[in-house]
């Protein structure tokens, strides 16, 4: 598995678009920016067969310090959770099927 970076995505959309690097890399910066700041509003992002990203409370609760075996009360906060679209999930469910799996899948 290879880790893409803003950088690589950016260098694909130029290449395909013929867009400027610059623009292409401020598009996409945008967009990010305009995501973090719609969770920080508390708003839920629905983007249609990719995915939903929407804020989450987590309760506070108790914990134990691994090393001291001390308690700690871990308090509650906000957590930004993802729930993958059905393209995506198909795409991707498609994408690391092996081909021994394809064989059984076929038969």
């Amino acid at each position: 598995m290879q880790t893409t970076t803003k950088r690589d995505l950016c260098e694909k959309i130029v290449r395909k678009t013929d867009n400027s690097q610059l623009l292409v890399k401020e598009t996409i910066q945008m967009f990010l920016d305009r995501i973090v700041h719609e969770l920080s509003q508390g708003n839920r992002i629905e983007l249609r067969d990719f995915g939903v990203f929407e804020v989450k409370q987590r309760a506070g609760r108790k914990a134990r310090n691994p090393r001291t075996g001390e308690e700690a009360f871990v308090p509650a906060k906000n957590v930004v959770v993802f729930k993958v679209g059905k393209l995506m999930k198909e795409k991707v469910n498609n994408n690391t099927t092996t081909n021994t799996d394809q064989a059984e899948i076929q038969a």
